[in-house]
């Protein structure tokens, strides 16, 4: 017989469907993929029986409570939930204090110049066309090289808006969150 086990944590359901032997897991939010890829070793652990049916639960009662304190991180940041994924983007090893608040507020900047001001950047359907995702592409380009720290190399720099770039193109084709215009 198989169980069911949802787990909801600020929005973020996780379903695992456990059978003897066996055990399935859906995250909704794919963003999260660290915490995705943590999950699923479990549930590898479990299918191929190398785990106690307690360790199985231990670890899963670890792995919710790492959600839901990954899920509270943007209040503990001062930034919102989409912000916050932004600066996971933007954040580079060894920033110092001040340079990782230049990289939320580059963060904030930027959701707010996509999203909020005019002349809007976002429009309908912006990525279906050649032109108007170069114009998104410059425009990350333009904000995060006004507002990151002189500290990121070129190649870093380069990495970052393709990194975002990348995240609002892959929600406009979904039709999803801040991107999806």
């Amino acid at each position: 017989m198989a169980a069911i086990i949802c787990i909801a944590v600020n929005g973020l359901w996780v379903a695992l469907v456990l059978k003897p032997g066996l055990a399935i897991a859906c995250v909704t939010d794919q963003s999260r993929t660290s915490s995705n890829k943590r999950l699923q070793k479990v549930i590898d652990a479990y299918n191929s029986g190398a785990t106690a049916t307690e360790s199985y639960y231990d670890e899963l009662t670890a792995y919710a409570q790492e959600l839901k304190e990954e899920a509270e991180r943007h209040i503990r940041e001062g930034l919102t939930e989409d912000e916050l994924e932004l600066f996971d983007l933007l954040k580079k090893d060894s920033l110092t204090q001040d340079e990782t608040q230049r990289v939320k507020l580059a963060a904030k900047h930027l959701l707010k110049r996509l999203v909020e001001e005019e002349p809007k950047v976002l429009i309908q359907n912006w990525h279906q066309s050649a032109q108007t995702k170069e114009q998104v592409r410059a425009e990350i380009a333009r904000v995060l090289d006004e507002d990151l720290p002189n500290s990121y190399e070129r190649a870093i720099f380069k990495q970052k808006c393709d990194n975002v770039f990348d995240l609002a193109l892959g929600y406009a084709m979904g039709g999803r969150r801040w991107a999806a215009a």
